[in-house]
């Protein structure tokens, strides 16, 4: 296959001059996707009709200005596509059509993207696994763990080379957990930069992007926030309007015009106060060691990239653990109101208890929330313009059903494994997942970059000064 694996970029460019048909690069990924997903099961919907809708878009007249001309896409089920039923990873939910595409979707769509299919989630999204009534999402770097969650299928399909982008979104870190644990990119805007889902988990929760180049990441970032000016963001850390047109010189002869030069291939210098935290975490919970090892190294790369780059050695405040915990569980209660209980699994049964008992009690974690967002999370943060932290704390766990286990396993588990991303979630500050290195089990390694509210730029450049020191790995045995 020519196309299957390649960037998003590289497809766009290629459909927009003419080099390839958007039909051929929609079918060889289609074509990709029955090959690897009966191991990997990131799909739950593979849509066929995405052919005739690749032929529909070869015939637009703007083809040649589309950003994502042709290029395939999943959706997380859980976000509405016009046509589909969204299950959310649930047998409760209702098996009907979707009368409109969501904004995100649509926006997609617009730029010229094919929805190929909808990928598996863990039951309404409320955990860090892939196990659903769908089945068992399985990592790509290693069929026996999860890829994470809940943007398990989204994450797992962009690694394993069946789509270059995946619409995911993050309550708690369910963007960044599972492009950590699948060695791809992924980010979580900050309040208001995309349109949120339709069920938005009280302003926790944030439609984002996953691919595996900074660039790509960038170009979907810009079509989602319907942002043009962050599509070239990677390459110098800021926001960057596109290029003016053609103009004439007023000292040339009339047949002659200037060109902007074309930009370079890698990223540019740029300078940031950049702060790492290899352990951030609260008495209690451990940072594996290569993970703060990655940590480490993360930051030494953006210092020999010119950065002023600082240890940050405060714990996050013990408040905000218990808070998090409990803003997720009552946003549980709330996500399985209204479902047929008798066909919930057990997990999301045991959760939602736990969420309406803390919900009745007032222990919702609001106080400790207003708390964070209001002042300490900027006191925590201190004068960096992005800190480099682990984004996960231990590797993946294994890929198993965990749905018809109870409460303890799940949360246990759940907050051990990655207890780092959901602070960044109460208030509403941009954060990434970028993978830079591998463990000694073969498995990928992230570092987590958050930045102050409008700092996605920022985090699209590091990045990419990242990946140019340590160039993304592929999953073995996939065959791209």
């Amino acid at each position: 296959m020519l196309w299957a694996g390649r960037s998003a970029v590289e497809m766009a460019t290629a459909v927009r001059n003419g080099d390839v048909t958007a039909v051929t690069v929609v079918e060889e990924h289609l074509h990709a996707i029955s090959e690897r997903d009966p191991r990997l099961r990131a799909f739950r919907l593979v849509r066929e009709q995405a052919v005739d809708e690749a032929r529909a878009l070869q015939k637009r007249r703007d083809l040649a200005e589309l950003p994502l001309a042709g290029v395939p896409v999943a959706v997380k089920d859980n976000v509405e596509v016009a046509g589909e039923a969204m299950r959310a990873g649930s047998r409760a939910t209702p098996d009907v059509p979707a009368r409109q595409d969501h904004e995100t979707v649509a926006r997609l769509r617009a730029a010229g993207a094919v929805v190929v299919g909808l990928t598996n989630l863990p039951e309404l999204g409320l955990v860090a696994f892939g196990d659903s009534a769908y089945g068992i999402a399985r990592n790509p770097w290693d069929l026996a763990r999860t890829p994470g969650g809940s943007s398990s299928g989204s994450a797992a399909a962009v690694a394993a080379g069946m789509v270059p982008l995946a619409l995911g979104n993050d309550g708690m870190g369910s963007v960044r957990i599972p492009a950590a644990c699948c060695g791809v990119l992924g980010i979580k805007p900050g309040s208001g930069l995309v349109p949120p889902p339709s069920d938005d988990w009280d302003r926790l929760c944030e439609n984002g992007p996953l691919a595996r180049t900074a660039p790509d990441l960038a170009l979907a970032l810009s079509v989602l926030a319907a942002d043009p000016a962050l599509a070239r963001a990677w390459r110098s850390g800021r926001r960057e309007e596109p290029s003016p047109p053609m103009l004439r010189s007023v000292w040339a002869d009339d047949d002659k015009v200037w060109e902007p030069q074309p930009p370079s291939d890698g990223p540019e210098p740029f300078d940031l106060r950049v702060a790492y935290a290899p352990q951030p975490l609260p008495a209690g919970l451990t940072v594996d060691k290569e993970f703060q090892a990655a940590v480490r190294a993360a930051g030494e790369t953006l210092r020999v990239a010119g950065h002023t780059v600082v240890e940050h050695t405060r714990k996050l405040p013990a408040f905000l653990g218990p808070a998090s915990v409990a803003a997720w569980l009552v946003r549980t209660a709330a996500a399985a109101e209204g479902l047929d209980r008798g066909r919930l699994e057990r997990r999301t049964r045991a959760l939602s208890r736990a969420g309406r008992a803390l919900g009745a009690l007032k222990l919702d974690g609001s106080h400790g929330r207003e708390r964070w967002s209001g002042y300490g999370a900027d006191q925590w943060f201190g004068n960096a313009d992005a800190m480099i932290m682990p984004a996960l704390a231990a590797l993946p766990p294994l890929a198993d059903r965990w749905g018809s286990r109870g409460f303890v396993r799940n949360t246990v588990t759940n907050v051990r494994y990655a207890p780092a991303t959901g602070a960044w979630n109460m208030c509403g500050w941009p954060a990434i997942s970028v993978p830079i290195a591998t463990h000694s089990t073969a498995l990928p390694i992230a570092v987590q970059i958050v930045a102050p509210p409008g700092g996605e730029p920022h985090l699209l450049g590091l990045a990419a000064q990242l990946q140019a020191a340590h160039p993304p790995l592929r999953p073995p045995g996939l065959g791209f």
